[in-house]
């Protein structure tokens, strides 16, 4: 990328990263934190090669995220509906993330209508952390 000053680089972090509360693992939580500040440094030193750096910490509904609802539905002794019922009623939008969600918004920062952003972290979360 520096040899053709140009490039672009979007890291996928997690809302862990963001102090999210129901983070269940803070040495997971603490190396998505590193992957935003990795991002904003990146961003600072690439620049002057015409390479943005983004970071999209999110939440979506993977294998292992429906795994982890499965334990925590156990734990609290309800059923897998209810506490996906739990889980979409603290989504300010209803709904969780899908893959493609986050795959969607970097497609968008990969574009030419990205060319002079750099440096951000982009939540795609349903609106879960409010900034």
């Amino acid at each position: 990328m520096i040899p053709r000053r140009s490039g672009r680089i979007i890291n996928i972090a997690s809302i862990a990263g963001r102090d999210y509360a129901g983070t269940s693992n803070a040495a997971y939580a603490a190396n998505k934190g590193a992957v935003i500040s990795l991002t904003r440094t990146a961003s600072q030193q690439l620049a002057k090669h015409d390479i943005n750096v983004y970071a999209l910490p999110g939440v979506a509904r993977t294998e292992l995220s429906d795994a982890n609802l499965q334990v925590r539905a156990e734990q609290a002794g309800v059923s897998i509906e209810i506490m996906e019922k739990r889980r979409d009623e603290a989504i300010p939008l209803g709904r969780p993330c899908e893959p493609s969600d986050i795959a969607a918004m970097a497609v968008f920062l990969a574009s030419p209508g990205a060319r002079n952003i750099t440096g951000q972290s982009y939540n795609v979360d349903g609106g879960i952390i409010p900034e």
